[in-house]
């Protein structure tokens, strides 16, 4: 083994020579240091935290400064804090950059061949937040877990009134509402008049009351009231658990510190319509307020931009964009951008890579919320979506929304669409110029119609 790798790193130069490479599993790790540092120079160590600690005692000893290891899951984790805490660089990398050369596939050849890639500098490390960072992003994506997790009872609460021919969920638009919970409320406690029940509704409710009396005429069974009342209950638990994350997530974001360009209150927002908090925005304290202070300028003014969007932002990347070398890299990262790939003077793939990021979905998302926008990213989308259809527009949008929120978190600059129309008359100036000396080309004169 020794002598292999030495042959390999005679071959280029070795750039980091306190390198050291780790295969990450969920029970046992193997690490590889050059075999200068140590007589056994590939060892493996079980993942318990006293054998973590031996394993970090052992880098040190070895005098490595870096360690290179793949995203295995979650297993990466505790060895990576444990490492990060001893004052080793450590390196996150992506297990497609460094696969094996096939037919090598072992432990030891997987650990080896991180060392020996990490010295000779072919690594790059994946972009990971601050630790304070890290741990408000634990809590949100605990968060979103269980929200979906109450999605799926109110899925059982909808299959339950389905099979007694209840069609209120049908007839009102959400049944986790004030009026559909009243009226499940008054169903478990034995209510079965249907012209009572539809008048426990708010006045807001669009369907008149005969409508929703209609929807409340079934087949009342003992079975499926029981599981209607057991997910209800379930339904009601997970979101006292959510408020519960609400809370913890308030006291994280009070610990980060107020950016240099934040004011005492939240600016005036600048979109048509006034401010709406989204259905599973945290009810406990006030999100746009707290990011505002954070970020130090708020994001929610772009148009498409949620707090529930910036509160990912914020999770997924943090306040400093410095890392990205500009706006392009950060939407390569994000995999919003078109990947061309050539290979004999043909070109062989040229759309988006497949990224699994949590802010390019949030962006498409957002992307996709401007199809009816009065504002330039709104015209901006039908105009792509009359061009190359509607898959192609959301992400072209997106793409736009990556470069807006960059350059505002780099430059802690407002939203403004003004420099949108700047570049809306330029392009008109440099069309009509291409169209006057083409019509000076062809003989013609080129008259401006009249205004009305």
């Amino acid at each position: 083994m020794a002598k292999k790798s030495k042959r390999r790193c005679d071959t280029l130069p070795v750039l980091h020579p306190d390198a050291a490479g780790i295969d990450v599993g969920a029970s046992e790790l193997f690490v590889a240091v050059s075999a200068d540092r140590d007589p056994h120079p590939v060892r493996s160590f079980p993942t318990f935290t006293r054998d973590l600690h031996a394993l970090a005692d052992w880098l040190e000893q070895c005098g490595i400064h870096s360690v290179a290891m793949e995203s295995t899951s979650v297993y990466w984790i505790p060895i990576y804090q444990i490492l990060e805490a001893r004052g080793l660089e450590v390196y996150l990398v992506n297990a497609q950059h460094v696969k094996n050369v096939p037919g090598r596939k072992t432990d030891v050849s997987d650990c080896q061949w991180l060392q020996y890639l990490h010295s000779v500098g072919l690594l790059r490390a994946s972009f990971r937040p601050p630790g304070e960072i890290c741990a408000i992003r634990s809590l949100w994506r605990h968060r979103s877990s269980l929200i979906q997790m109450a999605a799926e009872h109110v899925l059982h609460m909808q299959k339950a009134l389905d099979q007694m021919n209840l069609q209120i969920h049908r007839v009102l638009n959400d049944i986790t509402g004030v009026s559909g919970l009243k009226i499940l409320d008054a169903i478990l406690e034995g209510q079965r008049d249907p012209v009572f029940l539809a008048r426990l509704c708010h006045g807001g409710v669009r369907s008149s009351e005969d409508t929703i009396a209609k929807s409340l005429e079934g087949d009342y069974r003992s079975e499926h009231l029981f599981a209607l009342r057991q997910s209800l209950t379930t339904f009601r638990y997970y979101q006292q658990l959510v408020l519960e994350v609400d809370r913890e997530i308030e006291l994280q974001l009070g610990d980060l510190k107020t950016a240099a360009t934040a004011e005492r209150t939240t600016p005036a927002r600048t979109k048509a319509r006034p401010y709406q908090r989204c259905r599973y925005e945290p009810k406990m304290f006030d999100l746009r307020a707290e990011l505002y202070r954070i970020f130090g300028v708020d994001l929610t003014n772009v148009p498409g931009i949620s707090a529930i969007t910036a509160q990912t932002i914020l999770c997924e990347i943090g306040t400093d964009v410095s890392r990205f070398r500009n706006a392009s890299a950060f939407a390569s990262w994000l995999g919003l951008c078109p990947e061309k790939k050539i290979s004999g003077g043909k070109v062989l793939f040229t759309k988006s890579r497949r990224v699994r990021s949590r802010v390019a979905t949030a962006l498409r998302m957002g992307a996709q919320s401007l199809h009816h926008a009065k504002d330039y990213l709104g015209e901006f989308f039908r105009r792509i979506v009359r061009k190359l259809g509607k898959p192609q527009a959301i992400t072209a949008t997106a793409h736009k929304l990556a470069r807006i929120v960059f350059h505002i978190l780099n430059t802690k600059e407002p939203y403004s669409e003004t420099v949108f129309h700047k570049s809306e008359e330029e392009t008109m100036r440099r069309a009509e110029m291409r169209l006057r000396k083409q019509a000076a080309y062809l003989g013609f004169h080129v008259v401006p119609a009249e205004n009305g």
